[in-house]
């Protein structure tokens, strides 16, 4: 099978021919459709990220595909089910071998390109807003970076959840599409002194912040008595040091926040908010915006994309149709 591959740190993927993965007990292998990129695919390249795979590595944080063959001991899923899974790695191959436990059956009315584009933005952004940060109607939510892959369904579910959405994005043409996505206020990061910005808009109630840098100093001092804020992401390098005196004046609360890592410690977090997600889906109340579809062989193109800011929403990856 065909898999693009990390074979050396800081370099491009490379398309390689590599053995047909076999279930073991407790898995199922997946014939890959499509697979959604991160920018944590990046930081993977780059050998910055929390998780350093050895080498000949195959990427793709999440995936969503058919199953193609049942491990010994797996129930609930058999060949032919749809599936979408967060599997950490590899959805760049033309098929995977995962634990059963991760993956996640899709409804009939989802495309694969809108599976694979869905659990982990969505479901970054459900759990933060909800189960972390307990985003309540009428608040005022100032989500950073907004116009990108968990920026983007921040803003939706933040007007969904009934707050009041401030998208902070670089330039008109992201901003736009903030608008359209539900936010009530725009901000450019580029033109706007955010922290301003949101003080004359009477302040943040909860802070989604996968930039960190700059922006989370300026959100920080724009956040009302009792705030939440929650870092998710570095995307600007820079990881921000927090002000205690800040944080004590006002009783802010910083919440740190790594959905990945619920798949361990507390599963259930993940599959309620599934749950929601999916009926949400259904009803038509959510629509991921994917801006860039692109073949396998144009991974390290549809990579570029995050890297360059160039992307809004989702890029996804076509593996094979």
């Amino acid at each position: 099978m065909r898999a693009m591959q990390l074979t050396a740190y800081d370099a491009p993927l490379e398309m390689r021919e590599v053995d047909m993965p076999q279930p073991g007990p407790g898995e199922v292998r997946i014939r890959v459709e499509t697979c959604g990129l991160n920018f944590g695919d990046t930081l993977i390249i780059k050998g910055t990220y929390q998780e350093k795979p050895p080498l000949p590595a195959t990427l793709g944080m999440e995936l969503a595909g058919t199953v193609d063959a049942v491990g010994e001991g797996v129930t609930g899923l058999s060949e032919g089910n749809r599936i979408a899974a967060y599997s950490g790695f590899g959805g760049l191959g033309e098929y995977a071998c995962l634990p059963a436990e991760i993956c996640v059956p899709i409804p009939d009315q989802m495309s694969a390109v809108d599976a694979a584009a869905f659990l982990i933005a969505y479901g970054t952004s459900h759990v933060g807003l909800d189960y972390k940060a307990h985003l309540k109607p009428g608040e005022r939510l100032l989500v950073l970076g907004a116009s990108g892959g968990v920026g983007l369904t921040a803003v939706e579910l933040g007007k969904l959840m009934g707050a009041e959405v401030i998208a902070c994005a670089r330039g008109k043409a992201k901003l736009e599409i903030c608008r359209q996505m539900g936010a009530d206020h725009l901000i450019d990061s580029e033109a706007d002194d955010i922290r301003e910005a949101v003080k004359a808009l009477g302040g943040a109630d909860v802070v989604y912040d996968p930039v960190g840098g700059a922006q989370f100093k300026a959100a920080l001092r724009a956040c009302n008595p009792e705030a939440r804020l929650l870092p998710l992401g570095f995307a600007s390098g820079e990881v921000p040091q927090i002000p205690a005196n800040i944080v004590l004046v006002k009783n802010i609360s910083v919440i740190g926040f790594y959905w990945g890592g619920y798949a361990k410690v507390n599963p259930n977090v993940l599959t309620d908010s599934f749950k929601v997600l999916f009926d949400w889906y259904v009803s038509g109340k959510l629509k991921p915006h994917v801006s860039h579809v692109l073949p396998l062989q144009d991974a390290n193109e549809a990579l570029d994309l995050l890297r360059s800011r160039k992307a809004t929403g989702k890029v996804v990856v076509e593996v094979q149709a």
